[in-house]
């Protein structure tokens, strides 16, 4: 069966739709790592993904029969999108079963190379179960996504192409993992060819039905899926795709989405191109094996790392969050809970502690006449230094909790720090504009009145030269002259945002 896949893969017919795609260094990333890295790059294809090589392979080899009573098939969006331009080529109707969790920009895609969508369930596979039943109505031929000799030899070409593009040795290729057809027609070809190479598939936390089948000798089907990497998001994996990778593959990885999210930006710093999550999960799972494995030969050498960036596909509105938990991913934000005394001078004795880290967030309101609750984010090398961070603060004095592998803080707590206080007597609220350099922060608490308190005080940094930080400051009517001397000798720009309906609702003080 292997030879036979060989010559499947050897003859398969993709370059009527696909191109050769590039296998381009990774400079920042193989520096970091210190190895060298290569990505493969599917997601420049004419459909931002490998998907479309299968499908045509399959869909090349239909009677003419079948093409003119059309073909149907179940997609989370990739293999959907290859079914439709191989259909368009082919001159044949095509209908398309999508979940209705699919990212716009997937669907509407689809639709744009002329097939018919059809939106049901939550995953793939209730997706499958619907076009299998539509088939049938409908006299349609069914292509696979992953589970056909046909379609994972298609795919078996991404790895036909990695080996003639890098005649030198390689260490390991990564593969995302969903149904299967991309890493078993992958493995199928590069364990015959080079059988020193290893082949090692990625899979996210809550949606490895591969890497569980694997484990316990036979198919698992998951109830549940997690929907973040909807590429792979697959209840079940494939008879024939289950039997190549227990046969050719190496290991089975899992990551987090906090290490999908860090992927993205990895690959994005290298080639200025933006993965959807499946297309980044081969680039976490490549770094997290190079850190438990190491970066170098037995000799001494570094090795050398092909990683599938296999999709780019992204739904614009998932970057928001992308960005916002990249860097827990990378290990370089640590989050923690602070409480300092509720008294003046306190928050500027904190800042003190912390010395010449770089805030990443901070979120405070008044809530309590003798402690003050803090939400803090630092940037940090790595979770050594979060650790050490944490134990200098509880050291000065400072209860401090590390919240960076808490997701309930990370995805909603961060978020809700504040509300109403009856402590916030005499607040005003203002909008500032800080540099962001060191030092600015420290520039407006030595400035300000010591006898003025912070009531309230918001700011995470998005990578901009200015930061925007929402504060306020329980200042006295006395003292309106002084606190307008203060606003000018401090320079920064400002907004005075005091009588804003919505602070008004949501933060203004009754008393106030």
């Amino acid at each position: 069966m292997g030879a036979d896949y060989l010559r499947r893969i050897l003859t398969a017919r993709v370059y009527d739709v696909a191109i050769e795609t590039d296998l381009d260094p990774a400079p920042n990333l193989s520096r970091r790592l210190g190895c060298t890295i290569l990505l493969k790059r599917e997601d420049t294809q004419p459909v931002f993904s490998f998907k479309l090589r299968g499908a045509y392979n399959k869909m090349s080899q239909l009677s003419q029969d079948q093409l003119a009573k059309g073909v149907i098939a179940a997609s989370a969006g990739n293999h959907a999108q290859g079914v439709a331009l191989a259909a368009r080529q082919l001159g044949c109707k095509a209908l398309i079963v999508m979940p209705v969790t699919t990212p716009s920009v997937k669907i509407d895609a689809v639709r744009q190379r002329g097939a018919e969508v059809v939106l049901h369930g939550d995953s793939y596979s209730d997706a499958y179960l619907h076009a299998l039943a539509l088939e049938k109505d409908q006299g349609l031929t069914f292509v696979h996504p992953f589970d056909d000799p046909d379609v994972i030899a298609g795919q078996g070409t991404v790895g036909l192409e990695i080996l003639r593009q890098h005649a030198d040795p390689i260490d390991a290729i990564f593969v995302a993992v969903g149904g299967g057809g991309l890493i078993a027609g992958v493995a199928a070809l590069v364990k015959q060819l080079r059988p020193e190479t290893l082949v090692i598939g990625v899979q996210t936390e809550d949606s490895d039905a591969m890497a569980q089948s694997i484990e316990k000798g036979e198919r698992v089907y998951l109830p549940e899926v997690g929907l973040f990497s909807d590429g792979t998001a697959v209840k079940q994996v494939g008879e024939e795709t289950f039997r190549l990778t227990q046969k050719y593959v190496d290991a089975m990885l899992r990551v987090d989405t906090d290490a999908v999210c860090a992927a993205i930006k990895d690959v994005y710093e290298d080639t200025r191109a933006i993965q959807e999550p499946a297309g980044a999960l081969a680039i976490a799972g490549m770094k997290q094996w190079v850190a438990k494995n190491g970066a170098s030969r037995a000799d001494g050498s570094p090795r050398t790392l092909v990683a599938i960036a296999c999709g780019a596909n992204m739904n614009f509105d998932r970057l928001r969050f992308v960005s916002e938990r990249s860097e827990i991913g990378e290990q370089r934000e640590a989050v923690f809970a602070v409480t300092i005394p509720e008294e003046r001078g306190s928050f500027k004795a904190f800042c003190q502690t912390l010395g010449g880290l770089n805030v990443t967030e901070f979120n405070y309101r008044i809530s309590d006449p003798r402690h003050a609750h803090i939400f803090l984010g630092l940037q940090v090398k790595n979770r050594e230094q979060a650790h050490s961070i944490a134990a200098t603060l509880s050291q000065a004095g400072f209860h401090t909790l590390d919240l960076s592998d808490d997701e309930l803080a990370k995805a909603h707590l961060r978020h809700l720090v504040g509300g109403r206080s009856e402590l916030a007597e005499n607040e005003q609220l203002f909008r500032f504009e800080f540099p962001e350099r060191p030092g600015a922060l420290m520039t407006f608490l030595t400035t300000m009145n010591p006898s003025w308190n912070i009531s309230l005080f918001h700011y995470r940094n998005h990578g901009a030269d200015y930061g925007r930080i929402l504060v306020g400051l329980q200042v006295p009517p006395s003292d309106q002259g002084r606190f307008l001397e203060f606003l000018t000798k401090l320079g920064y720009r400002h907004w005075d945002e005091s009588k804003h309906p919505a602070y008004q609702l949501f933060l203004g003080c009754q008393n106030s």
